[in-house]
């Protein structure tokens, strides 16, 4: 018998051996796992056998899955809480009539600048000055009957003095019968009336002092009327809209102007109760506007009472606008520093699933099979995600993860290496 055809029937005969026989025993092989009883003696013994064994591993090899994988380190991540918001003036008011009365000053047009101080709106007075002189005059005549009132005060204390005199006077000799019952009935009486004097002069003394009361009310009142006339700008700002056009006639409650403060802006975000413990009041703060400006600020404001609708919490960074080029209502994306980590940053498309839906990533094990981790998404970027979870050195699976699973031998190539 030939030599070649003896060999050929040695191998095939093995090979369906350990495809039907060892079968498990080979599967494990194929994905790197120990095995202890892979060949009888008897194959371990012989040449051929160890040629077949040799033949069997280059097989395994062959089968093993390709995949891309990544060399991540693991890298400073400032874990910056991410906030979507918008700007808003530091001050608003709306300056409205507390009095009716027609406007006499000329009109200032939205977006001048205005100082504290500045009149935006004067009012015709009407007969409101006559009206105070009036209650000047009232308070004068009230002030002039007070002494009136307290010398009646005096003359009636005087009176009812003299008459308890007499009335001692008369009791002592009607006791003695030196007077008649008469002239003590009329001692009586005159008593009596000195009380009532006394009474009538205290009541009169209130009223002048009460008459004084209500003249200062009635000054007060028309001297507070004389200054709602005139409508001030209460703090340096611009005027978002006209103030009130002249012979217009305005009554209480309407508008006169609107002013807004933009020198210091607030840019203001809603941060959700699971991160409202990572921002600090006084933490530096980034914005960028829809413009692709950039701003820097501080944290002035955390809210302690979240919104009922979204359990949000409102979050207030003060940013200086010396030149006002930064406006009211502008669309921000925030972003407030918080206490750093280290995380992986991560090409987004080597997030996956595992069969419990729990997001992570494949790696190469040690034995060059597949494992997961399972990692928390901290944020995503344009170039890549920031992930938690993985130790400090990973090799992730970025190519080819969705079609294996864990424990599946792999060949990877890394893509770290690739581009060097």
């Amino acid at each position: 018998m030939k030599l070649i055809p003896l060999m050929t029937a040695i191998l095939v005969s093995l090979g369906l051996y350990y495809l039907v026989i060892e079968r498990d025993a080979l599967l494990a092989f194929a994905r790197g796992d120990e095995t202890t009883e892979l060949t009888t003696s008897n194959a371990a013994a012989s040449p051929e056998a160890e040629t077949t064994t040799a033949e069997a591993d280059e097989q395994v090899a062959e089968n093993r899955i390709a995949v891309v994988a990544l060399r991540s380190q693991a890298q400073v991540f400032d874990r910056a809480v991410i906030l979507r918001g918008m700007t808003q003036a530091a001050r608003q008011v709306d300056l409205r009539a507390e009095t009716s009365s027609t406007v006499i000053s000329a009109p200032l047009r939205k977006g001048v600048q205005v100082h504290k101080g500045d009149v935006l709106c004067q009012l015709d007075p009407g007969t409101r000055p006559a009206a105070l002189l009036e209650a000047q005059a009232r308070l004068t005549e009230a002030r002039a009957n007070m002494p009136v009132s307290e010398a009646r005060l005096e003359e009636a204390n005087a009176k009812l003095s003299e008459a308890i005199i007499k009335l001692t006077a008369s009791e002592k000799l009607s006791q003695g019968g030196y007077t008649s019952e008469t002239n003590l009935a009329a001692a009586k009486a005159t008593e009596r009336s000195a009380v009532a004097g006394v009474a009538s002069a205290k009541g009169g003394l209130e009223t002048a002092k009460a008459g004084i009361e209500s003249a200062l009310a009635a000054v007060g009142a028309a001297q507070k009327e004389i200054e709602h006339l005139t409508i001030l700008a209460p703090f340096d700002g611009l005027l978002e809209s006209d103030s009130a056009e002249l012979g217009s006639l305005v009554l209480p409650g309407d508008l006169c102007a609107t002013v807004i403060q933009l020198d210091t802006i607030k840019v203001v975000g809603f941060v959700p109760e699971t991160q409202v413990n990572r921002v600090d009041l006084g933490a530096l703060a980034q914005a960028e506007l829809a413009t692709g400006d950039l701003i820097q600020g501080k944290v002035t404001f955390v809210s302690r009472s979240a919104d009922q609708a979204t359990r949000t919490f409102e979050v207030e960074i003060t940013v200086a606008n010396p030149d006002l080029a930064i406006r009211d209502g502008q669309t921000a994306d925030i972003a407030i520093a918080a206490a750093g980590a280290t995380a992986h940053k991560l090409p987004q498309s080597a997030l996956t699933l595992n069969n419990d839906g729990q997001l992570g990533v494949r790696t190469v094990e040690a034995d060059m099979t597949v494992g997961f981790t399972p990692v928390e998404l901290l944020r995503d970027e344009a170039d890549g995600v920031w992930v938690d979870g993985l130790p400090e050195q990973a090799e992730v699976i970025i190519t080819g993860q969705d079609f294996v699973t864990s424990g599946v031998a792999v060949t990877p190539s890394y893509q770290n290496e690739a581009s060097q």
